[in-house]
Formats: structure tokens, C-alpha cells, sequence
């Protein structure tokens, strides 16, 4: 069985009930997330051995976000306690016109105290197929970007397939260097990249001709020229997802995606998402799918199918895991989306 480390910062979250603002809120519903953890968990409901590799204190907290994630199936054996907190983000969840918001309270959590040598890469990586890190590892810290670094080179000395989701978080790049100067260094080692509709334009400034996604305006032709840039700059990239958000309202998006691969791009299908549930953790859904589709051997037309239909259930599950199986998503693409009851 194909299996796949992630590496990265899982937090608290504490999110508003009923679409409450924070000013009204007199409580927060807790959960755990964060985007590596996300991909991990969303792996082993689809089968596949999931091992997430982080950092959490080593107390009470950093027990329970511990069996949170083990109650998924998530190898958790190389996870380090070390440090004196866990990471929190507070959600208010927007309805409608109103966006949602997020507040971090992460300074100084146990991973950003991270440096080198203090994961143990050989032991992360044994029986391994594939590695996969995020845009939000390196902007969390200095330390946090050098292990990154650390890991995707071990990855590669091993023959591991890489994957980086770009993920431009422009709250956290403040810790002295700006993710144009940071994430080449990272991405260059990779075969695999995955970005949003703003990524690759945040980051490396390669963006989409004609499309204003303010507007909602995400032509999917438009990226194939993103793409071809991205390969053109980083050579040893073999492959390039995007996710296409419509995003019309708070409640409701439309939802595609391409892959570009060899040469050729292919486009998933586009759903009509209304009403949102959560679309909290709907790229690192994007993202488990297409690497649970590629790993499995999936034509580029199947995987990219795949990951935007897996994606689009995430909208309607509350918190930042995917809790969706292989076969839920097979029969969305059967044609399976009218919400009809299963009895």
C-alpha cells in the first residue's frame, strides 16, 4: 500500500457557531487543522498509508490534537514534543455577502521552534512513496523553512515523488524574508505543484491573462499559461494542478480544477457549490485527491476528475478534514450529486 508523508503545523481551531460573528461569539466549537494534517487525514480515508510528521508540546493540548488525529488513522509515530504551545486559529464563518475571517494565534507554537536535525527524516520517510509540504510551513518561521528545505532534500535522496502546494499566506510571511525569496529554493526540487487561482501569481508573479478573480472570472484556458511558466521556471516539475474557485458569495462558489502534464491540460469538471457548508480545507482536498489519483495510477483526465470531486464534498463537511471515502467521491463522478437519501 502507497504511502505518503506530510509535514507541517496543525492548530486549535476555534470556530464561531451558527455564523456568528466573533463579537457575538460566547462560544467556539474546537477542532484541529491545518493543511498538511488535512492532506494526511483525507489519505487515510481513502486508504492509503497516511504518516504526518509535526511538532506539539508536550502536554495536555499537544495529547489531545495527538489522538485527534489518530482516531483518522494517521501514523503519528514521527511526530516531535517539543516546544511550549500549540498554534491556534479562531474562524468566523461568513454567510452570504459577509466573507469568512480567520485570526492566527500561532506565534511561537512548537513548530516554529523548529530547526535542523530535530526530525528524524530517515525514520519519517521509511517504506515512503511520496512527501508532500506546503507554502504555509516556510512562512511560519525561519526554522520552519529551513526544515522544510531539510525534508524535501531528504525526500529526494530517497527517490521519494515531491509535491508543494503553494499556499500564499500573507499573514505569516513576517519573519524577515518574503516568499519570492524563500519558496524557489523549495519548489525547485519538486514534481509536483499545486496552487490555487492566485498562487503562482503571489509567489512567483506568473499570472493567469484575463482573469480577475475578484470577479469570479476563472477561465480555466487562462491557466495553461500559468502552468507552462511554472515548468518553464522550475524545471523538474512534472506536473501542475490549479484549483478554479467561482467564488459568487460566502455560501456560494463554483469549483474546477486543471491539471497540466506532459504538454497537455486537462480540465475537471465544474460544480455549482451553494449552500457552503465549510470550504475550509478545500485545496487540501484538491490536493490528497490528486494524490491519492496519482499514486494509484490514475490517467491525468481520472486524477484531476477525482480531486475536484473529492473537493467538492469537503464544502459540505464542517471543520478542516475531508471525511470522505473513495467511494462517495466515485459516485459524485457517476453522476451520484443529487443529495438523494442512501437507505
Amino acid at each position: 500500500m502507497p504511502r505518503v508523508v506530510t509535514f507541517g503545523e496543525i492548530m486549535l481551531r476555534l470556530a464561531t457557531k451558527r455564523f456568528e460573528r466573533f463579537i457575538q461569539a460566547r462560544e467556539f466549537e474546537a477542532t484541529y487543522g491545518g493543511g498538511e494534517a488535512n492532506v494526511a487525514v483525507s489519505l487515510a480515508n481513502f486508504g492509503l498509508q497516511a504518516r504526518y510528521v509535526t511538532a506539539l508540546p508536550d502536554n495536555p493540548i499537544g495529547d489531545a490534537c495527538l489522538n485527534y488525529l489518530r482516531q483518522f488513522g494517521v501514523d503519528t509515530s514521527c511526530i516531535v514534543r517539543q516546544g511550549e504551545r500549540l498554534g491556534i486559529y479562531f474562524l468566523e464563518t461568513g454567510a452570504v455577502q459577509r466573507p469568512s475571517k480567520v485570526v492566527y494565534d500561532r506565534a511561537n507554537s512548537a513548530i516554529s521552534q523548529v530547526k535542523r536535525g530535530d526530525i528524524d527524516w530517515d525514520a519519517a520517510f521509511e517504506g515512503a512513496d511520496w512527501f508532500h509540504w506546503t507554502g504555509i510551513t516556510p512562512a511560519i518561521s525561519e526554522g520552519a523553512a529551513e526544515v522544510c528545505l531539510e525534508g524535501i532534500e531528504a525526500a529526494k535522496a530517497k527517490g521519494l515523488t515531491v509535491s508543494a502546494d503553494l499556499n500564499f499566506r500573507k499573514k505569516l510571511w513576517n519573519w524577515g524574508k518574503a516568499a519570492s525569496e524563500v519558496m524557489p529554493h523549495l519548489v525547485e526540487h519538486c514534481d509536483v505543484a499545486i496552487g490555487n487561482e492566485e498562487d503562482a501569481d503571489k509567489v512567483f508573479g506568473i499570472a493567469a491573462p484575463g482573469a480577475d478573480v475578484e470577479a469570479g472570472k476563472v477561465d480555466a484556458e487562462a491557466y495553461r499559461y500559468v502552468a507552462e511558466k511554472l515548468i518553464e521556471r522550475f524545471p523538474n516539475l512534472q506536473k501542475v494542478a490549479i484549483t478554479l474557485r467561482g467564488s459568487l458569495s460566502a455560501s456560494h462558489n463554483t469549483w474546477s480544477g486543471i491539471l497540466y502534464a506532459d504538454g497537455e491540460m486537462y480540465v475537471g469538471p465544474q460544480y455549482d457549490i451553494v449552500p457552503i457548508v465549510d470550504r475550509v480545507g478545500g485545496g487540501d482536498s484538491f490536493c490528497a485527491g490528486l494524490i491519492y489519483s496519482l499514486i494509484t495510477g490514475k490517467s491525468p483526465q481520472q486524477a484531476i476528475d477525482f480531486a475536484v470531486a473529492a473537493s467538492c464534498l469537503k464544502h459540505t463537511i464542517h471543520g478542516d478534514f475531508n471525511m470522505v471515502s473513495v467511494a462517495e467521491v466515485e459516485a459524485l463522478l457517476a453522476g451520484g450529486g443529487g443529495g438523494r437519501v442512501q437507505r
